[in-house]
């Protein structure tokens, strides 16, 4: 019987970014920084070049092994020495440099931000998907009348396309984030127990330089016996920040997907799929559904980020078990909200028909804002054209009447407008105002990023 308790393990998460945070992949990268360190101080004279060629070639997986490094922690109980040794004892002749005027954290920190740097590539890549997806909505239904909603009420038309559009921008801003925080979220650091790179030796910043260079990061140009995590908390939040937004588009298509309304919704097998292990009928938007709970446990993570913040002094250990959790649980979970939200919108059924039909269900209520805006046109007060709707939508709600037959008989609206000026300021698709212009204008911005 499997003894696998976390659902990441199991249930939830994309194999590329499950990868990323493996056990495998973390001893790995703890391995190429060690090995880069070798490599810095044999550059500046510090070890043998033999030394740095030892580590270097010893510095996998291939025999450094998982296996044993736990072996070894379980007698000395410390993570990151029991690396150190396991590494030293596949280097017989230069296993003593291993390490070499360092802290555990100038190595732990410089693998998170190796590991940000290959989760962000990650992630921007599936925002980019999903932004793509977003476009093709918004260019093939830019004409697709829709209402409007406001209050969780008809307000005035609009279209889908304009609806998709909105939601391709805001991914398009996340895409952005990703690639501003890059330079203060994917640092690194080599400057020993508390900052001062005493340890190092006088050529430490030279050091410091070269190893982040080695690996392709940024340096803290200050830091404690840790990077500050102002950074990770930076990052966390944009990862909500992500979260939160495909939270909210999914909620849009349940709302959208309730039988009453019927827009628009998620693609169901009809041949295979089961909605309901009771009701057979069912058409559940399960993974709408799936996307808003785990982007709750996502967001969630933002507050521990914050609490990590605060170390005693140079540092404490506050933060090294809080951040087993949240780093990979709130990278991972956000890229599978990301990634299952893609696969929503790629398959999501919209029924313009459904659309039309509940348009008309307000019997025209949902144009007063248009047939105010015609009255002021010819003359007409604007707030006295407001109390004139104001009392026509209310008689029509009450009595069940068209606006259109109430508006042809008003005397205050007849003195500004004719029969048919009154009918086509009353015309759903007169009044879209510029929703295809403006999920063009998206269209043809986004189409040329990539």
């Amino acid at each position: 019987m499997s003894d696998l308790v976390c659902p990441l393990d199991f249930r939830y998460g994309r194999r590329e970014m499950k990868a990323i945070f493996s056990e495998e992949h973390k001893l790995q990268r703890l391995l190429d920084v060690e090995a880069a360190l070798a490599r810095a101080h044999a550059k500046v004279g510090n070890i043998p070049a033999a030394a740095a060629r030892e580590i270097s070639e010893k510095a996998t997986t291939k025999f450094v092994k998982v296996e044993r490094v736990k072996e070894i922690e379980a007698q000395i109980r410390h993570d990151m020495m029991a690396v150190v040794k396991a590494l030293s004892e596949q280097c017989p002749r230069h296993g003593g440099y291993v390490h070499f005027g360092a802290t555990s954290y100038d190595i732990v920190d410089t693998v998170n931000a190796l590991n940000f740097r290959d989760a962000i590539e990650v992630l921007r890549t599936i925002l980019s998907e999903l932004r793509s997806a977003l476009v093709v909505l918004a260019d093939n239904h830019k004409n697709t009348l829709c209402i409007g909603r406001t209050h969780g009420q008809h307000a005035i038309p609009m279209t889908f396309g304009l609806k998709m559009a909105v939601y391709a921008m805001e991914v398009d801003r996340h895409i952005e984030r990703l690639d501003e925080c890059r330079k203060r979220v994917c640092v690194g650091k080599m400057s020993g127990a508390v900052g001062n790179a005493a340890a190092l030796g006088k050529h430490a910043m030279e050091i410091q330089e070269l190893v982040m260079n080695d690996l392709g990061i940024n340096y803290a140009e200050a830091a404690t016996q840790i990077v500050q995590r102002d950074r990770y908390a930076e990052f966390v939040c944009i990862l909500a920040n992500v979260a939160t937004s495909m939270e909210k588009f999914a909620t849009e298509i349940r709302n959208l997907q309730r039988t009453e309304i019927g827009e628009a919704g998620e693609w169901f097998d009809v041949k295979k799929q089961v909605g309901s292990s009771t009701m057979a009928q069912k058409k559940n938007p399960v993974a709408c559904e799936q996307i808003c709970g785990l982007a709750r446990i996502a967001r969630s993570f933002v507050v521990p980020a914050f609490e990590n913040c605060i170390q005693w002094h140079e540092r404490d250990l506050t933060n090294s078990s809080a951040e087993r959790f949240l780093i990979p649980h709130c990278v991972i979970l956000t890229d599978y909200v990301v990634a299952e939200s893609v696969r929503v919108f790629k398959n999501i059924k919209v029924r313009p028909e459904a659309m039309l039909k509940n348009i008309e269900l307000s019997k025209g209520r949902v144009m007063a804002e248009s047939v105010i805006m015609a009255l002021t046109g010819k003359g007409c007060s604007r707030q006295d054209a407001h109390e004139i709707l104001r009392k026509a939508a209310m008689e029509s709600e009450s009595s069940g009447k068209q606006m259109k037959a109430l508006l042809s008989w008003n005397k205050e609206v007849l003195k500004y407008l004719k029969p048919k000026e009154i009918e086509k300021a009353l015309e759903p698709k007169n009044y879209v105002g510029r929703s295809v212009e403006i999920a063009e204008s998206v269209v043809l911005k986004l189409k040329a990023k990539k």
